[in-house]
């Protein structure tokens, strides 16, 4: 099952294999992964459709009461803002979309279900309008979303938009 990243786990952040110099937590950001740990999933929150790495950070929501700590503790309570997470899913007072911008597993099928499960928690968000990625332009991470059943929407000079029907 999907869930937010706990205090204790922040240290496979390090395992970053696709953009290992983004900062992962913060206002607009969530890191998410599979119970078991074999797949993380790192997401911002944004306006816009973000076509770089620059512009994931131009157009991402901050105005969150969030803190920019957004992991669960033991109790599955956030340690930044002391809410659950439900509480947590409802935060952002826009609908967002939801920008897939790092995926990585361990796990042959971890990847497919970590994004197959943050798809379905979109779903259930109100306040989620859209699931896009921003992938590198590499053969693998083209196959990996198409198989998925994403949409390339867009391409760049450096990155690629896939994105998750949410119907």
């Amino acid at each position: 099952m999907v869930r937010l990243i706990r205090e204790n786990e922040l240290e496979i952040l390090k395992n970053d294999p696709v953009r290992p110099h983004l900062e992962k937590l913060g206002s607009g950001k969530q890191v998410y992964v599979l119970d078991d740990l074999s797949a993380v999933i790192c997401v911002c929150h944004c306006k816009e459709v973000p076509t770089s790495e620059e512009e994931l950070e131009l157009y991402r929501i901050e105005d969150s009461p969030c803190i920019g700590v957004c992991t669960l503790d033991e109790n599955d309570v956030c340690i930044g803002c002391g809410r659950t997470m439900n509480e947590i899913r409802e935060r952002f007072t826009e609908r967002s979309i939801v920008i897939a911008y790092t995926v990585w597993s361990n796990k042959p099928g971890a990847g497919r279900t970590i994004v197959n499960e943050l798809a379905a928690l979109a779903k259930e968000t109100i306040s989620i309008k859209r699931l896009v990625t921003l992938s590198p332009l590499t053969e693998m991470a083209t196959k990996f979303h198409t198989r998925n059943g994403a949409k390339l929407i867009n391409k760049s000079e450096t990155c690629q938009n896939f994105e998750y029907s949410l119907d």
